[in-house]
């Protein structure tokens, strides 16, 4: 008999349903957040068991490994789709009642999977994250200092990071009390400069030894952060069929609305992936906007754009077009054409 189980995940707790193919439960039960408890439990239940299914989140890549190396059929399925299709329940929302509805997407199918990635892939993930979040947070002190010094006629003005505290001290050397806000300021934004630094260096030592990383640097734009972004992002380049599939997950594509008579686009989708969309267009920003940027087809192309349609519309279609150029380069193995002329003449 095939079975089909629906798992609904927290933190400390996973709700558990077993249907069989017509769709009647066969076991309903709580256990631990742990794979070995849900291997457990499945074992127990016996059957063949035809897809297992589990929302994507946080805890979703460590289970979904788990379950894999059990060889049991588990599938990571796309948040938004699985929302709309629980909403359309129409029940009371509870975990007994989400694990139930999961279990009945598996058994009919109807469900959007989604790609997990590799334990690798979240490790450059966890790297580039935490970088930007001390960026974010010294930057956030650094702001913080110069407004409220600026309430007492304090200008920092314009200063290198170096030389930025001693700035700041220079200012406040007449002021005692301000002195002694100030002073646990500074150290908490050298620590977090220091911290920062080690995990820059982290970074770009990774992308140093990294085959895939240089080739997507010989891109115009492409530095060490979008690069790592890019492979952390992907992670595996034979999952999407075309390479124009790439722009689509980076929600860098037209949103489009049609109904009736109605049929228009309200701009980019912003759908998919943040860090990547917000990197390629920082990438796409800097090939046009960069004065001193190499000359490139590419940036010949996204200039034609900006005369007819606009410098922010050409960024974004640069940004996208770079997305599928990054993807066919890896899967290629070939360094960026700065000219057409070598596609021209091997056509």
């Amino acid at each position: 008999m095939t079975l089909f189980v629906g798992l609904d995940v927290s933190v400390r707790e996973t709700a558990v349903c077993v249907v069989d193919a017509v769709g009647q439960v066969v076991v309903e039960k709580k256990v631990a957040t742990e794979p070995e408890d849900l291997i457990a439990l499945l074992r127990q239940v016996g059957g063949d068991y035809g897809r297992i299914g589990l929302e994507a989140g946080p805890l979703s890549q460590w289970l979904v490994s788990g379950l894999a190396e059990a060889e049991l059929p588990v599938v990571c399925v796309e948040t938004r789709h699985m929302k709309a299709l629980l909403k359309a329940q129409q029940v009371n929302k509870s975990d007994r009642n989400d694990a139930r509805g999961i279990a009945q997407m598996m058994r009919v199918g109807l469900f959007k999977p989604v790609h997990v990635k590799t334990l690798a892939s979240q490790e450059r993930r966890m790297l580039l994250t935490s970088r930007k979040l001390l960026q974010k947070k010294l930057l956030d002190v650094e702001a913080d200092l110069r407004g409220t010094l600026r309430n007492f006629g304090l200008k920092v003005g314009v200063i290198r990071t170096s030389g930025f505290e001693g700035r700041v001290r220079e200012l406040v050397e007449d002021y005692p009390r301000l002195a002694a806000i100030v002073g646990p300021m500074l150290t908490v934004r050298r620590v977090l400069h220091e911290q920062f630094t080690v995990l820059h260096k982290m970074l770009l030592g990774l992308v140093r030894q990294d085959p895939v990383c240089r080739r997507l640097m010989t891109a115009p734009g492409v530095g060490p952060v979008v690069a790592l972004t890019y492979r952390a992002a992907i992670d595996q380049p034979q999952r999407f069929a075309h390479s124009r599939a790439v722009g689509a997950q980076a929600g860098l594509t037209p949103k489009r609305v049609q109904s009736g008579e109605t049929d228009y686009d309200v701009g980019i989708s912003k759908t998919g992936d943040a860090m990547l969309r917000s990197t390629l267009y920082e990438a796409a920003q800097s090939l046009l906007t960069h004065g001193g940027a190499k000359w490139s087809w590419l940036r010949a192309w996204g200039m034609r754009v900006a005369q007819r349609r606009g410098m922010r519309r050409a960024i974004i279609a640069v940004a996208r077009r770079l997305a599928v150029i990054l993807h066919r380069m890896w899967v290629d193995q070939t360094d960026f054409r700065w000219t057409k002329a070598p596609a021209a003449m091997a056509t």
